[in-house]
């Protein structure tokens, strides 16, 4: 079974039946159950038109589902329309399937799960153990975000940011158990950038977007060590990093620069590639980062903008200024103890260092954080000691 193609031809197979007058939660249901047929059919022999097949059986598997006496006409109806066969519909629906799927209406977590689901084609089973939820769990609220855009037509305007947003969502979830969140939203994202071409909707932050995930992406096999511990940015071994995937990633970023419409995924991608750029740690040019995150926080007003910007203009100017900028910022979003901390011990104030490590660690929103901030607090403490 080629699991790729079946992802690929998600969208296009629940177009298909929605532009056929199938509302989209049945026909989602319906493009499920042509997958279940497609395993047990496939492996044995593969049609030569796989969406064709897909569209077919999706479309039969919607008329049994409403054999019953009264909706009878409406089932005859439907198989009057029934196209002749032959080559399927060339309308690529990709692009409405985001909006649909990242409807305002619904919370980041539908969104997502359903983004996974109708464009991705991931099992419910698969986004369950991704986000480490029982699987009932994940088909409720999946049924919930379906019932919600049942109604919401493929004509009604979508909202691209939105979109961005949802895709940003499952990056920032990287990997767990059987499915690669970050590569399956690189996947995702490709193709919409790919549709939004076709269609003539092309937008400078859906290649900030892809750039900066291919960006960060690159630096994924430095970032932890064999027993799982985080690697700080600055102690990555770089010769780690992947040379295809930088490259890629700012030849598409000066594409979209150059077209002078900035927004803010390009900000944050051009921050990660002037790391990227940089052959060691001690030859970032955060003079240049510091101006990014001068335009980002422009762009954003975001509080852990300013956060950000801190620590920058504290490797840029000294701590002493980045504690100044510091000083300003709102003291209980998240990681701002961890920051304080890493610019008291720049600063050489190891004691408050240790402590606020401490601190941060007791905060941390995740094991491995939580972890390599203890082993920050202990080595400190060690040090002072001896």
């Amino acid at each position: 079974m080629d699991d790729i193609l079946l992802r690929e031809l998600t969208p296009a197979v629940i177009g298909i039946l929605v532009r056929r007058g199938v509302d989209f939660a049945a026909a989602e249901d319906a493009v499920q159950e042509a997958f279940i047929q497609a395993t047990l059919t496939w492996p044995a022999r593969t049609p030569s038109d796989p969406k064709g097949w897909l569209v077919t059986v999706a479309w039969r598997k919607f008329l049994d589902a409403h054999r019953s006496e009264a909706s009878r006409r409406d089932r005859e109806r439907l198989l009057d329309l029934e196209p002749p066969p032959g080559p399927t519909e060339i309308a690529d629906d990709t692009l409405q399937l985001f909006f649909l799927c990242a409807h305002p209406s619904l919370t980041s977590a539908s969104a997502v799960a359903l983004t996974l689901r109708a464009v991705g084609g991931l099992t419910t089973r698969q986004i369950a153990q991704a986000y480490l939820v029982p699987e009932a769990t994940m088909a409720q609220r999946i049924s919930r975000a379906k019932r919600t855009v049942r109604d919401v037509r493929f004509d009604q305007p979508g909202d691209l940011a939105t979109v961005f947003r949802v895709l940003y969502l499952v990056f920032n979830e990287g990997y767990t158990g059987d499915v690669d969140l970050s590569a399956e939203a690189i996947r995702l994202t490709r193709q919409l950038t790919d549709t939004s071409q076709k269609s003539r909707t092309e937008d400078e932050e859906i290649a900030g977007l892809l750039a900066l995930m291919l960006l960060h992406h690159a630096r994924r096999p430095a970032r932890t060590r064999p027993d799982g511990s985080l690697v700080p940015l600055a102690e990555q071994d770089r010769s780690l990093w992947n040379i295809a995937l930088i490259a890629e990633g700012v030849d598409i970023l000066q594409a979209a620069l150059a077209r002078n419409r900035l927004g803010e995924f390009q900000a944050q991608a051009a921050i990660a590639a002037l790391h990227a750029d940089a052959p060691r740690a001690e030859e970032t040019d955060w003079v240049q980062i510091v101006g990014w995150y001068d335009e980002l926080l422009r762009l954003t007003g975001s509080p852990v903008v300013q956060l950000n910007r801190a620590v920058a203009i504290g490797e840029a100017d000294g701590p002493v200024a980045g504690l100044a900028v510091l000083a300003t910022v709102d003291p209980d979003l998240p990681r701002h103890t961890a920051a304080s901390a890493y610019l008291h011990e720049k600063a050489g104030d190891f004691l408050t260092a240790a402590q606020l490590y401490a601190d941060a660690a007791r905060s941390a929103p995740n094991l491995a954080e939580r972890h390599h901030l203890t082993k920050q607090a202990a080595r400190i403490s060690q040090a002072l000691r001896e």
